[in-house]
């Protein structure tokens, strides 16, 4: 009955987070070892003490150039009108580049100066200044000057310099030992056999991999179960052999989050709980003069809150500042609400889009790493901004360089797995180009078009009276735009059901009367417009469907559900089924087309996009999925 000592706790505080970093920062006392390396693996690390040289560079006089080494009062009277020979030995001898410049002589003539006459004799017709060509004893450095003063960060060519100085092994700041704890019941190891309820332990490869990063030294170590002995345990252990101590999960108030009583117990806990989201339930202690940090189990608040308050604890210990991210201004393309009071990290994808940066966010949700993943930049809404209407201007930090961010590729509209491919072969023809694609649906992405928000839009809108795709759609809700319409590709959309159909789902009305819990595509997706069509032409009304309003914003989301539940069905693409293992009843063959800018169209992204889609190798690997057709006229559509 150990656990019933921890009771359940709500936020100690709602502390804001630059007043938890620094009172963190100043609670972190300790004071950075050094360790004695090998210069030829000093790479990146920092030097503990000033350096300085041991002998001078060059350490004798040495020849500049290719040539001979000439005493320079004996050649003054070499003129053209006047050439003037020299014997081998006597007067000059031959060195090459680097050579030391033996006594008595004090210059160098260039090769390409000097006529051989015969093996002993050269003629010159310039005569040498004293030193001329020649490297003195330190040039480049001298003995006794200061090398690097403490606490710099070596780079590639500060090893060379080390080491042609005598310093072969050096002294630096040994990194911080960082122990990662990850906790909970419900983990498992990579690789081990998972059950539903059951979750791999990722994080902790992630913050080892971050910390490395950061300059530190981590020690992962394994699974502790949601046991307030078996928690203690580890982090006493880990104050032993750490400097810093970093505990996963438990960081809440759920009726198993014992961490922060644990940490009281065995130490004091400085905050638990900051003011910004996601990250908000971190908690920050000692125990034994060792920093301990604990974060949330979700990855996104818990890698946010690792960077918040680990990477400065890392960089203080190594005396080195904080790495500081880019920043651009950027157009926002949707509203993003936020919380008075409270910091709101959002995730964002940037697209360069005529002349500017338009950003528009990623899910917010804490637990979904695929939003970090994709995600180009950070935008930081203050504590006292309640958000930001759509157009706004705000500035936010970059995740991947500004070169990337300027030569992607914004595709907005429909989800389709061809993009993918299309982004993959666009990639191999040119390494700097990607394409950054949002499902949002076919009728958000003619909005982003129209709003200057997106490159390329993925469309496939059927016109129930003329029963043409996406024509009417475009002339409709783009006029007096100069917009393409470029045909693309014929796929199959149909009936996504368990394996062997055990239902005998074959129609929407089978859907209705059968039972079928139904997961449903977004509003203004086409697939969601062609299932409308269809409850329409049966006569059926949305309420007889159940799941109805069960959205998802993918063909391969809906393949997902479908796939954990013997009683779904979904409508979607032939692709997303076969990756699923799925069974697949044909409805019908639609047009999937690209609405682009007529600018995008004729720039060299455009036409690079274009001869890709006509390359026999794009078509083929399409194909090969199943369920398409690349048209073989692929190109613009009339709109008159």
């Amino acid at each position: 009955m150990e656990q019933l000592r921890y009771k359940r706790k709500i936020y100690l505080e709602d502390k804001p987070r630059s007043e938890a970093r620094d009172e963190i920062l100043k609670e972190f006392g300790l004071t950075p070892e050094k360790e004695y390396i090998s210069t030829a693996d000093a790479l990146g690390r920092i030097t503990a003490v000033p350096l300085f040289a041991p002998v001078s560079t060059p350490h004798y006089h040495a020849s500049a150039m290719d040539g001979i080494a000439v005493m320079a009062e004996t050649t003054y009277e070499a003129h053209e009108q006047n050439p003037l020979l020299l014997k081998k030995g006597e007067k000059f001898v031959y060195v090459d580049t680097g050579n030391a410049i033996p006594s008595p002589f004090n210059a160098v003539i260039m090769i390409e100066h000097v006529h051989v006459v015969d093996d002993e004799t050269i003629e010159i017709i310039e005569p040498a200044t004293p030193w001329q060509h020649i490297r003195p004893i330190g040039e480049d450095i001298v003995q006794e000057e200061m090398l690097f003063p403490q606490g710099h960060v070596l780079r590639p060519a500060d090893l060379g310099v080390l080491l042609t100085s005598r310093l072969t092994v050096i002294p630096v700041v040994k990194k911080p030992v960082v122990t990662i704890i990850p906790t909970g019941n419900e983990l498992v190891e990579v690789g081990a056999e998972i059950d539903p309820g059951k979750i791999i332990e990722f994080n902790g490869t992630v913050f080892a991999n971050f910390i490395k990063e950061w300059g530190g030294e981590p020690k992962l170590r394994s699974i502790v179960k949601d046991e307030p002995e078996k928690i203690k345990e580890a982090l006493l252990q880990a104050v032993d052999s750490s400097d810093i101590i970093v505990i996963n999960a438990g960081s809440s108030t759920g009726s198993k989050d014992y961490t922060v009583h644990i940490i009281e117990e065995i130490g004091e806990v400085f905050t638990h709980g900051v003011a910004a989201r996601p990250g908000k339930p971190v908690i920050l202690g000692k125990i034994n003069g060792k920093i301990v940090v604990g974060v949330p189990g979700y990855p996104v608040s818990a890698y946010l809150a690792l960077e918040w308050f680990v990477r400065p604890l890392v960089c203080k210990y190594l005396g080195i500042p904080e790495p500081e991210r880019q920043k651009v201004k950027v157009t926002l393309g949707r509203r993003i609400v936020s919380t008075m009071g409270s910091e709101d990290f959002v995730r964002m994808n940037i697209g360069y889009i005529n002349g500017r940066f338009v950003a528009n966010p990623l899910t917010r949700a804490a637990g979904v790493t695929m939003s970090l993943v994709r995600a180009d930049g950070l935008l930081i809404v203050p504590p006292n901004v309640i958000g930001y209407e759509q157009g706004d201007e705000a500035e936010v930090e970059l995740l991947r360089p500004l070169v990337e961010i300027k030569n992607a590729i914004v595709f907005s509209g429909s989800h389709d797995l061809t993009i993918d491919l299309l982004s993959s072969e666009l990639k191999r023809e040119r390494t700097e180009m990607k394409i950054v694609s949002s499902h949002v649906g076919s009728m958000a992405g003619i909005m982003a078009i129209r709003k200057g928000e997106a490159h390329v839009a993925g469309i496939h809108l059927l016109d129930p009276e003329t029963k043409q795709y996406n024509i009417s759609y475009v002339k409709r809700m783009l006029a007096g735009q100069d917009v393409v319409l470029y045909r693309f590709l014929k796929r199959k959309q149909g009936w996504i059901l368990p394996q062997g159909n055990p239902l005998g789902i074959k129609s929407v009305v089978d859907v209705a009367e059968k039972g079928v819990s139904f997961v449903n595509r977004q509003k203004g997706a086409g697939t969601r417009i062609l299932f409308d069509l269809l409850l329409e032409e049966d006569g059926l009304e949305p309420e007889a469907i159940t799941g109805y309003d069960r959205e998802m914003f993918s063909h391969l989301a809906v393949a997902a559900e479908v796939n954990s539940d013997s009683g779904a069905a979904g409508l979607g693409i032939y692709p997303a089924a076969k990756a699923m293992g799925l069974e697949f009843v044909p409805v019908a063959d639609e047009e999937y087309d690209l609405l682009m800018t007529r600018e995008f169209f004729e720039s060299e992204q455009g036409q690079l996009l274009q001869e890709i889609i006509h390359s026999s190798a794009f078509k083929a690997r399409v194909e090969q999925i199943g369920g398409y057709q690349v048209v073989e006229n692929a190109g613009p559509k009339c709109l008159d």
